[in-house]
This record gives C-alpha cells, sequence and structure tokens, in this order.
C-alpha cells in the first residue's frame, strides 16, 4: 500500500484563512483487493468504539443471548436516550445484574435534549453510567460473563477470559495480529489494528453467510442503526440513507464501513478531531460508488449566528 497521499479535509472560507485536517484511509474493493489507499495507512491505530461491532461478534460467539435491538445496543456508542437506556437494563435484568455493576464512568447523554432534560429535572448527579455512550457494549460484557459463569466483578481486565477472547476474534475478522493493548475511554480493553486490517473486519461481517454471528451483528445494526447510535446522529443517517451499508464511527477522527457487495474502508483523523470525519466518509462512499446524502459531504463552520465557513472532503486523485 502507498502512504504518499494523504486524506484531507479543508476548513475554508473562515475569513481568508484554510487549515486542513489530514489522515490515512485504506478503502478496499468488493474482490477484497485495494481500492485506494492514503496517508500511513499501515500503521497501527486505536480504532476506539469502531471495534465495538468485532467485540460483539467475539460475544455472540461466547453464547451471549442477544438479537434485534439489544445486539445493535451491544455494539452501539449511543446517544443515551430514554429507550438506550431502557434497552440497557433490558439486558442487564436477563444477566440478573442491574446498573450498579457496569464499570463504564458516568456521564450526561451525548443527545443535548435528553441532557437538557435531565439536568432540569434536577437532582444531586444527573450523570450516571448507564447513560453513558458505551454502557450497552459493558451490559453485553456483563452477561457474556454470566452465561459462561466467568467472573463479572473483573470483566475489563485484558486477561480475563472474556477480553482474550474477543482479542482472538478481532485478530480473526482483521486477519492480522492485534498490535498493542490499550484501555478505552470507557475502561474496557482496546486493541490496536491497522485501517486495513479494521476495513477487512468490516467487510467479513458484511459478506458473512446469514446466521452467523458475524452477520448477526451486522444485520442488527443496519435494521436498527438508531440503537447504534441515536435519532439524531451522522451514522444513523448513513446507515438510512444507503441500504446495506454498515457504518460505526469512534472517538479521534475514526471511521469504518463496508458495503453490502464488500467495499470497505477505515480512515483515521491524524488530530483526532471529528468534525472532519463525516464529510471524508461521505466522500469515499460516492467514489465506490454509494449516494449519500448530500448535506453530509459538508460540516458548516458557525461564527455566533453566522455560517462562516465550512469543512470539506479532499481524496487523493482529486
Amino acid at each position: 500500500m502507498s502512504d504518499a497521499n494523504p486524506v484531507l479535509a479543508a476548513v475554508v472560507r473562515s475569513g481568508f484563512t484554510e487549515s486542513r485536517h489530514r489522515g490515512a484511509l485504506a478503502a478496499v474493493a468488493a474482490d477484497g483487493t485495494f481500492a485506494f489507499t492514503a496517508g500511513n495507512a499501515n500503521s497501527p491505530v486505536f480504532p476506539r468504539s469502531a471495534n465495538k461491532p468485532l467485540q460483539a461478534v467475539a460475544m455472540l460467539r461466547a453464547g451471549l443471548p442477544l438479537d434485534g435491538e439489544l445486539l445493535a445496543l451491544a455494539a452501539a456508542s449511543h446517544s443515551g436516550e430514554d429507550y438506550h437506556v431502557a434497552g440497557v437494563r433490558e439486558i442487564l435484568d436477563m444477566a440478573g445484574l442491574t446498573e450498579h455493576d457496569l464499570q463504564c464512568p458516568a456521564a450526561l447523554p451525548l443527545d443535548q435534549a435528553t441532557a437538557r432534560r435531565l439536568i432540569r429535572e434536577g437532582g444531586d448527579n444527573p450523570e450516571s453510567r448507564i447513560r453513558f455512550n458505551c454502557s450497552g457494549k459493558h451490559a453485553a460484557m456483563l452477561a457474556t460473563c454470566i452465561a459462561n459463569e466467568w467472573p463479572h466483578e473483573t470483566y475489563r481486565d485484558p486477561a480475563h477470559p472474556l477480553q482474550v477472547h474477543i482479542r482472538k476474534t478481532i485478530e480473526e475478522l482483521a486477519r492480522e495480529p492485534v498490535l498493542a493493548i490499550g484501555i478505552d475511554g470507557c475502561g474496557a480493553p482496546l486493541f490496536a489494528l491497522t485501517l486495513a486490517g479494521l476495513a477487512r473486519a468490516f467487510r467479513a461481517l458484511v459478506l458473512a453467510p446469514d446466521g452467523t454471528p458475524e452477520r448477526k451483528v451486522a444485520d442488527a445494526m443496519r435494521k436498527f442503526p438508531e440503537w447504534t447510535s441515536g435519532s439524531m446522529r451522522d451514522e444513523r443517517r448513513l446507515m438510512v440513507a444507503i441500504p446495506g451499508l454498515l457504518l460505526k464511527s469512534g472517538a479521534e477522527g475514526i471511521d469504518a464501513f463496508a458495503l453490502a457487495d464488500g467495499t470497505a474502508a477505515a480512515l483515521k483523523i491524524d488530530d483526532g478531531n471529528s468534525r472532519a470525519r463525516t464529510p471524508i466518509t461521505a466522500a469515499i462512499l460516492a467514489r465506490l460508488g454509494a449516494r449519500p446524502p448530500a448535506e453530509l459531504a459538508i460540516t458548516p463552520l458557525a461564527g455566533g449566528d453566522d455560517i462562516v465557513g465550512e469543512i470539506v472532503a479532499v481524496l487523493p486523485g482529486g
């Protein structure tokens, strides 16, 4: 793979200034060959929440008894809306546990309307673990431990049987070894991959036979995209607009996706700023033959009450 050309998102029309978010990209064609690459696509990155669909596959293989919306929630970076919270409680109830068993941080929900409502309703602390965007994954990890009679108090330990199993599954799906182990923002282990490996893993999910754990995760996320993100999120809008698209974002400027024919890509914004992610993803999807919503190709920049600039994608080759 060539590392000659960076992915760029240009910040333009902010007075006379222009700045750029540089990044890296690996795109795989439907036949499994590389369609195009950009930036340093060979270096390992922490995919952050883009690993969640792969973690969900591992948990299904280990006997996690979820499907439908709740399986999508297990792979989610949800917005903390009320239906997300109800779903997390349902997963915990099935395992005989409560939200006190969650070991993710407490937070306000990502959904601003819900956050404002919780603040208005008062109470000493409107933040909670169950509103944290990773609580669906953590509830699923706990439920997987219960299903296997593994100790659930230490489920975040990288040496725990659950995390060892997740690592092996990720390596199989990506067809490469995990190159580093870190701790994600939610406190769970985080496994590093190259962008090419991440794209291959997403490709494996959409091309898997019906009824397999891989396909079950892909199908649940595609059928219920509001459960993997939220009612107002760009990820949901992209999956609703593009039939067969499986997409998961991650913190620090990560997006990974696959189309139904096996075309797949993963990208990382070098400076970790997420504002460039959606325009670049929309541009990649368009180059690969999909039709993303036109309004997602540009991120407007506000100055006061006015729009004073925009972010657009610049891909290799134009």
